[in-house]
């Protein structure tokens, strides 16, 4: 069963599900081990019951879970309140739920840098956590990432098209790929929800047309979107940007830092979660909707094996129904995989249709 609008708030709905679905979060996921200590940071937008199933299933796997509980923050990526980013730093795992995340902040960075094994779960509800962990076969997820990523790293010349007319050329000249959605088997490594992969091409050669017609987050008031935001991109910067009303709240908000960094296009990621149907709003769920593309702006990581730089800021936005070819062969069209390595891995994963 799924809502069609909303989510459900009883705290019987899916509960069974809600408690093996964190179950697997926490052993074959994170890898949880006998104490070890384990921050699960939340705000008071998160859904509790997803807060509390994980820490349960911490504490059964032996570990000692602190549930660190702060108000919600306006924007995502701001510094927490102090006793907030003590608790994430001294932790062996940090699993973040908080919808107004703090993710890429400097408590963030300290936690990495201190060897935490982190997961950015920010938003995540019950029906989130049921769709995208419990009823996803989590190795065979890796697999098809893994065959992305060789894919993504064997191709030199990248194009992306959408119906909502993306039209992006980039070349990635050797560059790596990662799949974030892997095991947080490595201390200070950053992991993510399983159905993505992640790379940069050569950022000065990325040009063209990028049409989000899906979500973008932030800014915080937009999220799901009503209508097209189009960038144009020359050597991998935004030069201008098109739309309606939430374009001209986009580019407000882009110009509000100030930071020439805000207009860089930091990453592409492939989204393949196939408990992902559809946007929702949240963008962690979002970036995973299953055969889209979502691209980043502004702050760009290490983890991405890029340039990497820093900015005010980070932003996601999705393209749905995209067309990749990669060295002039199509593997997807219109949000449909066709190369037969990746059809195979959906038929795999039982995704409908395949």
């Amino acid at each position: 069963m799924e809502l069609a609008i909303g989510t459900e708030i009883r705290d019987e709905y899916l509960s069974w599900e809600v408690e093996a679905g964190a179950r697997k979060l926490v052993e074959q996921i994170m890898l949880i081990k006998p104490g070890e200590n384990v921050a699960i940071s939340a705000d008071t937008s998160s859904d509790m019951r997803v807060v509390r199933a994980t820490a349960g299933a911490a504490m059964a796997a032996g570990a000692n879970p602190v549930v660190v509980l702060h108000p919600t923050q306006t924007e995502g990526y701001q510094e927490p309140p102090a006793p907030v980013a003590g608790a994430v730093a001294q932790a062996d795992v940090w699993i973040e739920f908080a919808v107004g995340l703090i993710f890429l902040s400097n408590a963030y960075l300290r936690a990495i840098e201190n060897g935490a094994r982190y997961i950015c779960l920010t938003g995540m509800d019950a029906q989130m956590l049921v769709n995208t962990i419990y009823r996803v076969d989590i190795h065979k997820l890796i697999a098809m990432g893994n065959r992305l990523k060789d894919m993504v790293m064997a191709t030199d010349k990248v194009e992306i098209y959408s119906p909502a007319g993306t039209e992006l050329t980039a070349f990635n000249r050797g560059r790596k790929a990662r799949q974030s959605g892997k095991l947080a088997d490595t201390p200070g490594e950053p992991v993510m929800l399983g159905g993505q992969v992640s790379w940069c091409p050569l950022e000065e050669t990325i040009s063209g047309r990028l049409v989000f017609d899906g979500a973008l987050y932030p800014p915080t008031d937009l999220g799901a979107l009503r209508e097209p935001v189009s960038l144009t991109l020359v050597e991998g910067k935004i030069t201008k940007v098109e739309g309606g009303r939430e374009a001209m709240r986009f580019e407000k908000w882009l110009k509000g830092f100030n930071d020439p960094n805000m207009y860089r296009l930091a990453h592409y990621s492939m989204g393949f979660n196939p408990g992902v149907t559809k946007v929702t709003g949240r963008i962690v769920e979002d970036e995973r909707v299953f055969g889209c593309i979502e691209m980043g702006i502004g702050s760009q990581g290490p983890q991405i094996m890029g340039k990497t730089w820093k900015a005010a800021a980070h932003t996601d936005g999705i393209v749905l129904n995209p067309t990749i070819v990669f060295d002039g062969e199509t593997i997807e069209e219109e949000g449909r995989y066709i190369h037969p390595d990746l059809v195979e891995a959906c038929r795999g994963l039982g995704v409908e249709g395949y």
